[in-house]
């Protein structure tokens, strides 16, 4: 049972907002570490295929990959997403921006020919580089709320 506290705990780690840090501040460093620390393997894979993939994109211009993070330029924003957890960092001021694929959204790469569909953070990434590289046509209240600080 402990075990499963533990990994319960880790998992509402990922949420910067989480209450409880937990003793000796451990979630919010795990925190920091998840969403901005050295990338798995699958991650550096998942960053060797954006490269090649994003010039092939409508958007590829406004994007670039780093060591740990897929930058995207929109118009009201800049945009960090860690290619490990797939959080955002809004630019100026390093804000979070929380954005969960909702219950029933349609995967916007449903269709595609990929050659990741099995790395199902890849897709949520591409998703959110998607909407992100478009940000003055976001619909959803909760993300505008939260890119235009209100």
């Amino acid at each position: 049972m402990d075990r499963l506290k533990e990994k319960i705990a880790l998992i509402e780690a990922n949420n910067p907002t989480w209450e409880d840090a937990g003793p000796d501040d451990r979630r919010r460093t795990y925190w920091r570490s998840y969403n901005t620390g050295k990338l798995s393997e699958t991650a550096r894979t998942r960053a060797d295929l954006l490269r090649r993939l994003l010039p092939r994109l409508a958007i590829g211009p406004q994007c670039a990959v780093d060591d740990r993070l897929l930058h995207v330029k929109g118009t009201l924003h800049s945009y960090k997403i860690h290619l490990g957890s797939g959080n955002i960092m809004m630019s100026p001021g390093n804000t979070y921006l929380c954005i969960v694929p909702g219950p029933r959204s349609r995967d916007p790469l449903a269709g595609m020919p990929l050659p990741f569909e099995d790395d199902q953070t890849l897709t949520i990434i591409l998703s959110k580089a998607m909407l992100l590289a478009n940000d003055t046509k976001i619909t959803d209240p909760t993300i505008i709320r939260q890119i235009r600080g209100s």
